[in-house]
């Protein structure tokens, strides 16, 4: 119960919202269906949520193993004690568990552990207390050459070592060591001596210091690879002048000679222990922290290249674009179904491109073909200009971001797919079937090759991959899957099913045939009642004789529907294409104990456009025409381009050259913006002004800030008034232009 109450205060959420959803989650259901599904029982939460609530709940579990784990240890070292064991049961973090447990952690011997041996706790227990002035007599009584305690000297040395050790312990110590490092501390930044040269893409890290708390995701995870490279020196810097004073305002208590050996311990234990514990857990902490907004980043990325538009089901032509090697061509029929392919070779001089023009020209007309892809690489822009100059009537002609093909077309469910053909052909497939629909191409590919994200292999790799797959099942179940073409790799991030149920399903279909119901589902081996029930309504059979299961209304529901359409005497069909019978409907009435009126509204929602694709329509785009190369830009320029990634320090956009530029944060509005995203997502078609070129390092800026009007124009571009009609203004004219004669 207390994780409910803390999980309601961090989410801002009843109790109860909590509580029902954690127990649908123990029953195994997922994020995609509770939040879809299940919304009188969860008060409405939606995918956002209900990850939350499942991931917090994970963290809570991993602290109370951990203090499971703490209080056994302590209790068998015989010091826990019923402070103690209520301190721990009552910490809410695990950095704040660890320094409790700090002193009572096995470690191996330390200078503190060996004057302890000497037995020269008791001389720092007096030197704490700090009631002895004449700490030379007091320290001569623990003199000991047996225990190799030689000397005064020596044993103050060791007290000092027990004491430092002591006070970086301290729990307190720590938690306000903590809080000042991160709200106070400085990333510090230098190229290692001699590398400058190699370090080149560093160069603004040369000898950089920024506050560590307002320091950037991007940033950090940059010098931490400058770091991981060993061409920088990277390290967290405090004043000490300001840290010392507030650790010895804590234990200093006197003005006296044991004092002065407490601060002297203070300094030790500082420099020595205390300043490199806090920087390894603040390196921790802020990695953390920028971990997750390059994995947020990364995700929402691609999020929005996997719900771009879909072109839809085109005959077309895919092309994997090439100079010498030629461009690998292939006829896909709608389905996506690779009907013929070979090989051309428009850049081969005029021979090659006659004879191109012609097999182009030839494959069209046979298979009525209705668009032509082409990859966006080497000899893309060279490709597309060649086609078009071709005048295709009615053909749609668009360069398609092949980011992460080559990965697919090496990959084993490639060679599964197409086993008779190589790496070239399967790659303009993909090609192909990006621009038919890229959510059910991208799935096959790992997400961490599309081509998005910020230092996505510098992250948690861990974290990143469950950030991406549940990004991944979250745009498959928004879209809906069509039940008889879907691959098994779409199939597998369907609510419910995973590969082996995917493949289970694919087998069935072949044996069998296409489903024909919902229903038939439940005859796959292997797939159980609660599998149908969590993947059932994100399914479409498209020819289906019952329309329900066309729509992502739950098979749970069909009664419910049939009971409504029966209440006006109509057929669900009815109800499906005429919104006037959908409003007869008095909603009050269906409501039960199992459906209120969230779901009922879904219902309403779905009949009116049964099984809604919710992506975006396509909308055919074109690069500038003779801008092909860095070359070729010049500052100025104004240009067509689509964005291709998002980072917090701006949006890069593709303008045909084959080098994305980048638009600043600062160039994305002509008002202050905080995050790219305000204002452009992946894959939009953005208008940018070109504003430095820098061949020699390959990088191109822009921006997408627009020329502000000046009051003069504004006044000149002021709306013509309803009431004001053209005979009205031609006297006012008239009058101006007598007064000013």
């Amino acid at each position: 119960m207390n994780h409910i109450a803390i999980l309601a205060k961090e989410l801002t959420i009843s109790e109860k919202q909590v509580q029902n959803t954690l127990e649908l989650l123990k029953e195994g259901g997922t994020v995609p269906f509770i939040a879809r599904y299940r919304k009188e029982v969860t008060g409405s939460l939606d995918e956002i949520q209900v990850t939350a609530i499942r991931d917090r709940i994970k963290q809570l579990e991993d602290l109370d193993k951990r203090k499971e784990a703490i209080l056994k240890s302590i209790l068998e070292q015989g010091k826990l004690t019923p402070d103690l064991e209520k301190k721990i049961q009552e910490v809410d973090s695990m950095a704040r568990l660890e320094d409790i447990y700090l002193p009572y952690k096995p470690k191996r011997r330390t200078r503190a552990s060996i004057a302890r041996e000497k037995g020269l706790q008791g001389l720092a227990d007096e030197l704490l207390a700090q009631k002895v002035s004449d700490v030379e007599s007091v320290s001569l009584n623990y003199v000991n050459e047996e225990k190799a305690v030689k000397s005064s000297e020596e044993a103050l040395a060791g007290a000092r070592d027990i004491l430092a050790e002591t006070i970086v312990e301290d729990a307190k110590v720590r938690e306000v060591s903590r809080k000042f490092f991160y709200n106070d501390g400085k990333f510090v930044s230098k190229v290692v001596p001699g590398k400058e040269e190699a370090a080149i893409k560093y160069k603004d890290y040369y000898d950089w210091t920024e506050s560590l708390k307002s320091a950037p995701s991007h940033r950090v995870l940059a010098m931490r690879r400058g770091e991981k490279e060993e061409l920088l020196y990277m390290s967290i810097e405090v004043d000490e002048d300001l840290i010392l004073p507030k650790i010895e305002s804590q234990f200093i208590i006197a003005k006296n000679e044991a004092a002065n050996q407490v601060r002297l311990a203070i300094m030790d234990g500082y420099k020595r222990l205390l300043k490199p514990s806090m920087e390894t857990e603040i390196r921790v902490l802020t990695r953390q922290k920028a971990d997750e907004e390059a994995i947020r980043v990364f995700a929402e990325n691609a999020r929005q290249l996997l719900l771009a538009a879909p072109l839809g089901q085109k005959r077309l032509i895919a092309i994997d674009p090439g100079f010498r090697t030629g461009c690998k061509t292939v006829v896909l029929d709608e389905q996506g179904t690779l009907v013929e392919n070979l090989t051309i070779y428009p850049h081969n001089g005029s021979n090659g491109s006659a004879e191109a023009a012609h097999k182009i020209s030839e494959l069209v007309k046979k298979h009525a073909i209705e668009a032509i892809a082409i990859g966006n690489g080497t000899a893309g822009r060279e490709t597309e200009e060649f086609i078009r100059k071709l005048n295709l009537a009615s053909v749609t002609v668009v360069m398609v971001n092949e980011s992460g093909a080559s990965i697919y077309s090496a990959s084993e469910v490639a060679r599964e797919e197409f086993p008779d053909y190589d790496l070239t052909v399967r790659g303009a497939i993909s090609i192909g079937r990006r621009l038919m629909d890229p959510l059910a191409e991208l799935v096959k590919i790992d997400p961490k090759s599309i081509g998005v994200g910020q230092y996505q292999h510098d992250v948690d790799q861990n974290k990143l991959q469950t950030s991406l797959d549940d990004t991944v099942i979250s745009c498959v179940n928004t879209v809906g899957v069509e039940l008889n073409t879907a691959s098994k790799q779409i199939l597998a991030y369907v609510s419910g099913l995973g590969p082996a149920l995917a493949q289970q399903i694919v087998n069935y279909r072949t044996e069998n045939g296409a489903f024909t119901s919902r229903k038939e589902l439940k005859k796959v081996p292997r797939l159980g009642d609660k599998a149908f029930e969590q993947a059932a309504g994100f399914l479409r059979i498209r020819n289906a004789k019952n329309p329900l299961d066309r729509s992502a209304v739950h098979p749970e529901r069909y009664a419910l529907v049939e009971r409504m359409a029966k209440d006006i005497n109509a057929k669900i069909e009815d109800l499906m294409s005429d919104d006037a019978l959908r409003k007869n409907l008095v909603l009050n009435k269906y409501t039960s104990e199992d459906v209120g009126l969230p779901t009922l509204h879904d219902i309403l929602k779905e009949l009116a456009k049964p099984g809604l694709d919710p992506r975006e329509q396509f909308e055919s785009f074109a690069f500038a025409e003779g801008v092909n190369k860095i070359s070729d830009l010049r500052i100025g320029m104004k240009l067509p381009g689509i964005v291709t990634n998002i980072t917090k320090f701006g949006a890069f956009v593709d303008i045909g050259v084959h080098q994305d530029g980048l638009v600043h944060l600062s160039q994305l509005a002509n008002r202050y913006i905080s995050d790219p995203s305000e204002v452009v997502k992946v894959q939009q078609k953005v208008e940018v002004t070109v504003t430095e070129v820098d061949e020699q390092r390959n990088r191109i800026a822009l921006s997408m800030k627009t020329a502000e009007a000046s009051p003069k124009t504004q006044r000149s571009q002021r709306p013509i008034k309803k009431e004001e009609s053209k005979t009205d203004l031609a006297d006012k004219l008239a009058a101006l232009a007598s007064k000013f004669k």
